[in-house]
């Protein structure tokens, strides 16, 4: 039993980026990412039998993930609330990164107004996915999982600027 938890922390901690990401894909309060990122890490591990080795974990975890946070939006039946203010840990001695994090803002605030599927290839996309493998994991076709994941980013170009940024 204890290698067996040892084996999922590591894989856990090797990935947690991947759990963070879609928390802050999801939820925009850093205590709704928390809630959420604790509830995809339970998720895993309640479902950790049932990975079967016959892919990557991290491609197993991105399904389990993707299903834990569109289950806990129904489930708490979250309203997505947005806010203006900048964040507590923005170093206040680096303004490139104060600029980072205002673009991060609002790439995060529009990804929250997509609908699920559209989150999801952008996330997918995020990570380097191809068409190809974007298609498999989403079960659509590869043309399909190509223009969705097309629209979706004119989709977000649309409301960044809505939101009054400007490229």
């Amino acid at each position: 039993m204890k290698n067996k938890e040892q084996e999922f922390l590591a894989l856990i901690e090797a990935n947690k980026g991947i759990i963070h990401k879609i928390s802050r894909m999801y939820m925009d309060t850093q205590d709704d990412q928390q809630d959420l990122f604790q509830e995809i890490v339970c998720q895993l591990w309640k479902s950790y039998d049932s990975f079967k080795h016959q892919s990557s974990f991290s491609t197993w975890m991105y399904r389990v993930a993707l299903n834990t946070a569109i289950v806990f939006l129904k489930k708490e039946k979250r309203q997505l609330r947005t806010s203006d203010q900048m964040p507590e840990h923005i170093p206040a001695d680096d303004p490139q990164a104060a600029i980072r994090e205002t673009q991060l803002q609002h790439f995060y605030r529009a990804v929250q107004k997509l609908e699920r599927l559209e989150k999801a290839l952008v996330f997918y996309h995020l990570e380097n996915y191809s068409h190809r493998e974007i298609a498999e994991n989403l079960g659509i076709s590869e043309g399909n999982a190509r223009v969705k994941l097309n629209r979706a980013k004119e989709k977000l170009k649309t409301l960044i600027k809505q939101q009054g940024y400007e490229f």
